[in-house]
Parts: C-alpha cells; structure tokens; sequence
C-alpha cells in the first residue's frame, strides 16, 4: 500500500452528496491513520463536517459570488498545499479543473469529468446498474486501497445531542416533507394522511430547513393528530442527525434528510416519487425501506427531480400507498 500523508476529496454537488462523500473520509482514515485528510464543498454544506473528528480541513467554495475568482483562489491554496493525492467525486469541469491542475502527486476522478484526461486514475460513472453512489465514490480508491466499501457517517458533536435532548423524553417519528424539486417530494396530503396514522401517543417532528417551514405548517394544521411540532428552521443538519437516529422511524423524499439518516445508521422509511432507487441513491442503515410507485410507464422521468410533473398527473406520487405503514 502507498503511504499518503496529505489527502483531499472534492464533492461540491447538492448536500446529499457531500454527505456521501463521508463514506471516503471514513475509509480513507482507516487506511491513512496518520494522513491529514481535507475536503472540498460547496458554500452551504459545509457545516455536516463541523467538528469532524478525522479532517483537518473543510475547504469552501463560495459558487453564488464572484465564483470564478472563487475558483481560482482555491486553485492557488491546493497547489501551496501540493497533496499526495485528491479524489475527486463530482464529474464537472470546475472541480476538474482544481484536479487536473492541483500538482498533487496522484489524481483520481471519473472519465465524465471534461478534465479527466489530466488525472491519474479515472473511471466510469455508471448510474443503474444496482449499484450505490458510496460503492461508485470507493472505486475511485479502489487502486490503493482495496473494494471494501464504507458507507457515509457524520458526527454530531455534544452540543448537537444537546440541543435536541428535550425532544426525546417520549417516542416520537420525524418527517421531512419537502424537497428542492416537486417531482422527489411525497404531495402534501401524503403526509397530512401519515401523520394521522400515526399513534396517539407518539410525537411528530416536522423537520427542514427554514424555507420549509410555510410546508411543515400546512401539515400540521391539516392534521388530525394532536402532537405535531415543527423543527423546520430550528435545527442544524448535525442537530437533527441527532434527532433521527433515536426516532422511531424517519420519513423521508429522495433528498438529503435520507442521507442523513444513513450516515447515523437510523431507521428510515424513503419515498421515491419520480426517481428510483436503482439509480444508486437509497438508504444504507440496517433499518430501511423505501416506497414507490412500480409499473408506471413515465417512472423514472429523470435522474433528477422537475418543477411540475412532466405528464401533469404525477401518479408516482399521489398513487404511493401507505397501507404498509405502521405507526403504532
């Protein structure tokens, strides 16, 4: 095995991925004990890796201003660093770019990156073929290392545990009903129809971020059950990781509160509307379950999410049963 003292991961996609990217951090600690190991996300993300406890670095790039001189100072700080070796696990000519031209000792990406012909080590990015994003992320190591694959965790610190102490005094389910696209989100009367099932006895927390809040509200007041609370804009991503892994069950869209669950190894019940899980972004804990709607011919529509609903019906969302379901 070659020794490598100074590692970065590159992932500045949407917050799930830089929450799959975790899987590389994990394994390459375990292989790499001793090296600093960095990562790159894009502004937004960066607090899932406050606190971690194997990076020495969480690096930023700011894309909403200035994002090309952004750029290029983040060219210029990683070759100062001259590492050992960065994988680089998004497939766009920016971070390409970074890659190609970071002087580290040994590159690795996916021949889909314009840049790709710059690095040392590249592979293909194949989508649908069963396999899972994390397994795509460790073949990129695959030539160092070994094919163990590491699933994602992150690290809620003990402020986090904290802060979300007061709400488990009793059982209780989360849900996170909103997404950035239509097409991934469960229809509002789903979740209204969940939280009515759902046991008397046992709390409802409504989580997202602060703009899912109006969401969240609508749920609750629709809602025949009784103990609803909305955390939507009250909690860190870390916080509600805490929050999650000691629910009962978390309901979640194909989004990034599904990878967070994953990288706490909670209970989790995915809903995938317009996408699939074949296409390799499903849950990992041990308790997991996704719902869908088989046997559509528009399903999938897309790897990801749109605005509206291309045929105008969106059965694979109105159409998911929830029979299954059972929360008492």
């Amino acid at each position: 095995m070659i020794e490598l003292k100074n590692i970065l991961i590159i992932q500045t996609a949407f917050i799930g991925d830089a929450i799959l990217a975790s899987s590389l951090v994990e394994k390459t600690h375990a292989y790499f004990p001793n090296a600093n190991i960095s990562i790159l996300v894009r502004q937004g993300n960066e607090s899932v890796y406050a606190n971690h406890p194997f990076l020495k670095e969480v690096l930023v790039w700011n894309k909403k201003e200035n994002k090309i001189r952004n750029l290029f100072s983040l060219l210029f700080k990683i070759r100062k660093t001259r590492y050992d070796c960065i994988v680089n696990c998004h497939r766009y000519a920016s971070s390409g770019f970074l890659t190609g031209f970071s002087r580290a000792k040994h590159t690795a990406g996916y021949k889909e990156n314009p840049f790709s012909f710059l690095f040392n080590y590249n592979i293909k990015h194949v989508i649908g073929n069963g396999s899972h994003e994390t397994e795509r992320y460790n073949q990129l190591i695959e030539d160092f290392t070994d094919t163990k694959v590491f699933k994602p965790k992150l690290y809620p610190s003990n402020s986090d545990l904290e802060k979300v102490k007061p709400y488990k005094t009793a059982a209780y389910i989360c849900m996170a009903p909103a997404s950035v696209w239509f097409t991934k989100q469960l229809p509002k009367e789903k979740w209204v129809e969940l939280c009515d099932k759902t046991n008397s006895d046992t709390t409802v927390y409504l989580l997202g971020a602060p703009g899912d809040t109006e969401l969240c509200e609508q749920i609750k007041s629709q809602s025949k059950h009784k103990q609803i609370i909305v955390l939507a804009g009250k909690l860190s991503l870390l916080q509600s990781c805490a929050l999650m892994k000691e629910a009962k069950m978390n309901y979640v869209n194909d989004s990034a509160p599904l990878h967070l669950a994953s990288s706490v190894n909670a209970p989790v019940t995915a809903f995938f509307t317009s996408t699939v899980p074949a296409f390799g972004f499903g849950p990992l804990s041990d308790n997991s379950t996704t719902l869908g709607v088989d046997g559509l011919d528009c399903r999938p529509c897309g790897l990801h999410g749109y605005k509206a609903c291309p045929k105008g019906h969106f059965k694979c969302g109105h159409l998911i049963d929830l029979s299954s379901v059972n929360n008492g």
